[in-house]
């Protein structure tokens, strides 16, 4: 009997040689060839492309067989690419879709297939759905054989991005900058840009390793250590990292201390709310900080809660005025660029921002902890058995769980899990409302934990107190 392939918050993902195999792969590229043909323009084509990971480029190709056999012409990256590159090729050359192979931030073993469609992001809720009915029911049709053509996809998208960000701002700014690939696939797109523009800059990791040794590719702690380390090393004013398939940010200071997605989100909405002062609508994740709205409350933007997952993001941005949106796993858009997120574009605008307000990044941070209170947030993911994940979310989601730690449980929300808030001690009036949100992995033997509150401490105290429970 043949594996069960579910696609999660972005694709489908599998650990390599034990789900994620060239005959998944193909029945994944017949689902994808199906829908196609039914739903799209098929002689507009597909583009594909792939990260850095094990085999992805064999899996890239066998996509592009099958695809091509189903009569439906192929674009496939010549060499490994930028998940928001694939996403610009799209519109930029007016393709049907596209396909990348990666499994983003995950560990070394795994790997993925995203699919975005036509207006160049991810596939919403209704075309998942499309794509895993036909791969149960053995989707793999043919007809005359199209054309596999190599193509790069890289310099389109450096140009759109150098377009809508200011580079000669940045450059006068005279910052330098740490840029951290993480061993992915936005290895010297960063770099390539600040040296073309003049911005002093110094990148490492930027080597093909697909072990990703000592981390997985994603740009949170304590995966970002080599970079804080760099940048106080070599006097940076920043550090930027993008992760796996470079569709995702993180950031650290010149101290040295991290800064998460979530500052970063809060830094560019705040940015293009008073300095640009672009019209639209705002939404974030469930999972992100409510710095966002006390930001939207300002200045009167109105602000969308979705759930986990940037499919629900990009929904909205297809059928609404929105602004920007953005996840607490580092992923940010700006649907006038494209309704996709985009690490590499974040990381020019995060530079962007320092250089016009000509403030640090540190001191951005303290800016926004000023005038929007104390918010500091956190992320466990507690590696569990099935039967403890349920078991877990069963109980939370029964009420059963009416205090964490000394604090009792005021009241709960369950868009994407369930988010439990506190009665705590704030240790200001204007503090983060304290809070812990519980969700189980869809494609991971994973319980995801979040907190945030007023104060490190509280925050870690929240994290603890929900892994006690387990």
């Amino acid at each position: 009997m043949a594996q069960e392939i579910k696609f999660g918050t972005d694709g489908w993902r599998g650990i390599l040689a034990d789900d994620f195999t060239l005959e998944n792969v193909r029945r994944v590229a017949g689902a994808i060839a199906s829908y196609v043909l039914q739903k799209e323009t098929a002689s507009k084509g597909l583009v594909i492309g792939y990260d850095t990971r094990f085999l992805s480029r064999r899996f890239a190709e066998a996509t592009a067989e099958v695809v091509a056999a189903a009569g439906i012409p192929v674009k496939l990256a010549d060499d490994y690419t930028p998940t928001p590159a694939v996403s610009y090729a799209i519109k930029h050359l007016g393709a049907a879709g596209g396909v990348v192979v990666t499994s983003s931030h995950n560990p070394w073993n795994w790997n993925g297939i995203k699919y975005k469609a036509s207006y160049g992001g991810s596939a919403t809720t209704d075309i998942i759905r499309f794509l895993e009915e036909e791969v149960r029911a053995g989707a793999a049709p043919t007809g005359p054989k199209a054309n596999i053509e190599p193509a790069d996809f890289k310099p389109a998208h450096v140009a759109a991005l150098t377009g809508f960000v200011d580079m000669a701002s940045i450059a006068k700014a005279n910052f330098k900058f740490a840029i951290d690939c993480m061993h992915g696939s936005g290895r010297g797109v960063l770099a390539g840009i600040f040296a073309r523009h003049g911005v002093e800059h110094i990148e490492i990791r930027g080597d093909v390793n697909p072990l990703f040794p000592g981390i997985n590719p994603e740009p949170i702690e304590p995966h970002v250590k080599q970079l804080q380390e760099t940048v106080l090393a070599e006097g940076c004013h920043a550090g930027l990292a993008t992760d796996g398939d470079a569709d995702r940010i993180g950031a650290v200071a010149e101290d040295g201390s991290f800064v998460d997605s979530h500052k970063i989100y809060s830094i560019l909405l705040r940015w293009l709310l008073e300095r640009r002062k672009w019209p639209g609508e705002v939404v974030k994740a469930f999972n992100s900080t409510k710095m966002v709205d006390r930001i939207c409350a300002k200045h009167g933007r109105k602000m969308h809660e979705t759930g986990i997952g940037f499919k629900y993001i990009c929904e909205l941005m297809l059928t609404r005025d929105i602004l920007i949106g953005g996840e607490e796993s580092g992923g940010i858009a700006i649907p006038r660029h494209l309704p996709e997120r985009d690490g590499i574009l974040n990381s020019l605008l995060l530079a962007g921002v320092m250089a016009e307000e000509k403030r640090s990044l540190a001191q951005l941070v303290s800016d926004l902890q000023r005038e929007f209170g104390e918010h500091h947030y956190g992320r466990v993911d507690a590696h569990v058995s099935h039967e403890v994940k349920e078991e877990a979310m069963r109980r939370a989601t029964a009420g059963e769980i009416t205090r964490l730690g000394a604090y009792p449980v005021m009241r709960t929300e369950n868009t994407d899990g369930v988010k439990f808030y506190v009665d705590a001690p704030r240790p200001s009036v204007n503090a983060a409302e304290p809070w812990l949100l519980m969700r189980s992995s869809g494609t991971e033997r994973l319980l995801r934990l979040y907190a945030e509150a007023g104060s490190r401490e509280l925050m870690r105290e929240l994290l603890d107190s929900a892994q006690a429970l387990l």
